[in-house]
Parts: structure tokens; C-alpha cells; sequence
């Protein structure tokens, strides 16, 4: 039974990529060696890294004056990584908490210096993005898509010239379009929207570098690997590989532009059959529902086990909801297709039909 894959991360990749990626790992492009096995400072990977990174610049549409990355540690190192090479000395730190990864950066930042979180809504679990007013602080951190709780950015906050904007955008890079020129640091780790883990991908504005005004670490300054090409230490290969595969598969798709018109399309069908079926209710406040992840509950919670074998029976994977909220979640990555929400959707009327 051909599976629809909903899960929250890792990701669904394409098929195609998935194929390659591991025809790649017995043999790279007719070389007698496997992706993994060949050295990182070889022709063939180096050709990968360039390709990888080019074609970020690409379908996204880079400016000048920007570098991208691709290193290790995911996220997580993402967090403590942006705070060490933004995070002025003597200045307070501008976040936005809007839930799990957000409240996880605000950690790390904190080990810096003072941090002011200027918007929440963490009083009402996370449901919606917060209203945010004029940010006095020289820069400002914001998770632009919640997998856990299902909200979502839907424009991004406007900053004076000599402020700095960074975001965590894990689990909505490649989604929709953005402009890069807002942002002085972008990152992702690629388990949510882009490739396997192990890799996490960093745009950053190579002038706002520099002027915290404390040293840093070797592996945690974005100059040393941007200096360095993403090879100051051996590269997680086989996850750069994928996820280069991934941005070859975005583009011959039409790019951004056009997954974006796609993403939409499966976030409609799902949200209006939330909003239709008495059985089902949605959790985020319908002003900031994520495209990628839709979280909701079944209003009934004896007929719980019923729909969990429903649902299963259809071959849908990966549907649970976090702990932290219950009910069910349908993340709604790049690489599944709509024919799958429509499977998701058609279980939902069925059950309404039979239990209803």
C-alpha cells in the first residue's frame, strides 16, 4: 500500500531524490566510490557543496552582499550559533516566543547576555502569532513556522535599517517566497522541508557580521565558515547531497513561485475540511494557520481509537499530534502531494459519514 507520509520531520522527499540519493551512496556518478566514502575536499563533493549553495542563492533569489552555508549540528547549534555572532555585548536581544523552538532559542541566547521577549502567546498555548509593536532592541529573532503548534508568520515584522532581523526558519524554508533582503541571518536546519538530517542550511548578510564585540568560537562564527566554503571541518555529505537533490527537484518544478501555489492548495483543502467537519476542530486561530503543519482535534475523544484506525487503514503515516497539544497534526512539506491531503480529507468525510 503506497503510503501518505504527514510527518512533522523528518520530512517526505520526492521519490526521484530518494532514488538518486541512494544510488549515490553505492556509487557516485560512475566514480567507483561511494557519496560517503570520498573525501570531502574532492572534485566531485566540492562540485556538490557549489551546487548546493548556488542553487539556494537561486530559488530564493539571494542578493549581493550574502553567503550561504551548509553545516552541522541542525537548529538546535542554529540558535546558540545566531546569538555569538549577533548578540551585541551589552545589549539586549529582541525575541518573539511563539512556542517549543522559539522558547528553546531564547535559552541559549540568554548564556550572552540579556534577552527581551517582546511578543508571547504562550498564555494561550501558542495558538496564534503575537501582535508585536514598535522593537527598539538592535535585533530581533522570530520563528517563522511552529510545527508543534501549527502557527505561522504570515508577513514578517518591518525593522529600521540599523536593526537586524534573524530567523529560524526550519520547518518553512523553500515554501513560499521571502525576501531575503529583510533578513541579516536565515537558517534551517534541513530535517523539516529540505533533506535528511544532519545538515543546517545558513544564509547570512556578510556585513553584520562581526560587531558583537566578543570572540567566538571557532565552529560558532559564521566568518570562519564562510571564509573556509562550509569545509572548515568535514561536511555532513550524504545530508548536502540530498538536500542539493531537493533543490534540483524545487527548481525543475518551477521553483518557489511554484510550490508555493501548491502548498497553498493542500492548506485550503485541509483547513476547510477542519472547519467543515463537525468531528474535527482546529487549533490555531485561522489568522495564523501554518501552511505546513495543520493541527487539530476530534471533538468526540471516545471515537479517537475509531479514526486512528481509519486512518491507518488508509495508509496515512505520521498524523499524531505533539504531546505538548494532543489531537493530530498533518505537516504538509514541499514533497507531498496533494493527492495525499485528499486521501487525509476523503478519511475525514468517511468518518463523519459513519460516526457522525
Amino acid at each position: 500500500m503506497k503510503k501518505h507520509n504527514f510527518s512533522a520531520g523528518p520530512c517526505i522527499l520526492p521519490q526521484s531524490v530518494l532514488q538518486q540519493a541512494s544510488d549515490a551512496v553505492r556509487e557516485l556518478d560512475n566514480s567507483g566510490l561511494s557519496l560517503i566514502e570520498i573525501s570531502h575536499r574532492s572534485k566531485p563533493f566540492v562540485a556538490v557543496m557549489d551546487e548546493a549553495r548556488a542553487l539556494v542563492k537561486e530559488l530564493l533569489n539571494v542578493p549581493e552582499g550574502y553567503e550561504v552555508l551548509f553545516l552541522q549540528g541542525g537548529a538546535s547549534l542554529g540558535f546558540l550559533t545566531a546569538a555569538y555572532n549577533f548578540h551585541k555585548e551589552g545589549e539586549k536581544a529582541a525575541y518573539v516566543n511563539t512556542g517549543a523552538w522559539s522558547k528553546a532559542a531564547i535559552k541559549e541566547a540568554k548564556l550572552l547576555g540579556e534577552v527581551e521577549v517582546v511578543a508571547s502567546s504562550e498564555d494561550s498555548n501558542f495558538n496564534h502569532i503575537p501582535a508585536m509593536g514598535n522593537i527598539s532592541q538592535p535585533s530581533l529573532h522570530i520563528t517563522t513556522n511552529n510545527t508543534i503548534f501549527g502557527t505561522q508568520f504570515k508577513s514578517m515584522p518591518q525593522l529600521n535599517s540599523d536593526q537586524m532581523l534573524l530567523a529560524d526558519m526550519s520547518s518553512d524554508i523553500f515554501s513560499q517566497e521571502i525576501n531575503v533582503a529583510d533578513f541579516d541571518l536565515i537558517y534551517a536546519g534541513a530535517q523539516k522541508n529540505m533533506g535528511p538530517a544532519g545538515t543546517v542550511m545558513y544564509i547570512v548578510k556578510t556585513e553584520s557580521l562581526g560587531k558583537t564585540g566578543r570572540a567566538i568560537p571557532s565552529y560558532l562564527d559564521l566568518n570562519v565558515h564562510i571564509k573556509k566554503d562550509s569545509m572548515f571541518n568535514t561536511p555532513p555529505v550524504f545530508a548536502v547531497y540530498t538536500s542539493m537533490l531537493t533543490l534540483r527537484w524545487l527548481k525543475g518544478i518551477g521553483g518557489v513561485a511554484e510550490i508555493q501555489k501548491l502548498n497553498e492548495a493542500k492548506a485550503k483543502l485541509m483547513y476547510s475540511e477542519i472547519d467543515r467537519n463537525p468531528l474535527f476542530k482546529g487549533f490555531a486561530q485561522e489568522s495564523s494557520r501554518s501552511n505546513m503543519n495543520a493541527t487539530f482535534s476530534i471533538t468526540q475523544d471516545d471515537l479517537a481509537p475509531a479514526f486512528d484506525k481509519m486512518w491507518n487503514d488508509a495508509g496515512i503515516n505520521g498524523l499524531k499530534g505533539h504531546r505538548s497539544i494532543g489531537g493530530y497534526r498533518a505537516s504538509m512539506y514541499n514533497a507531498l502531494p496533494l493527492e495525499s491531503v485528499q486521501v487525509l480529507v476523503d478519511v475525514m468525510k468517511e468518518f463523519e459519514r459513519t460516526h457522525g
